[in-house]
């Protein structure tokens, strides 16, 4: 899950943050428009990662 989770999370970061690192205004504009796709896979992301943290708790409560 943390690895999945990452990736997601970094993909969509990448998305989110590219109309304002681009140089070319077509790649701005490109990804201006697929930015909705980057919030979903950042939010995506974040939520695989809360899920292996909240397993990862669990488990350490089950153990003592």
């Amino acid at each position: 899950m943390l690895f999945k989770g990452v990736t997601c999370a970094l993909i969509g970061l990448v998305i989110v943050l590219a109309p304002y690192i681009a140089r070319s205004g077509d790649v701005r504009e490109l990804m201006g428009q697929v930015a909705a796709v980057g919030w979903f896979a950042l939010v995506l992301g974040g939520a695989f990662i809360v899920q292996y943290v909240v397993r990862r708790v669990r488990a350490g409560a089950h153990r003592q």
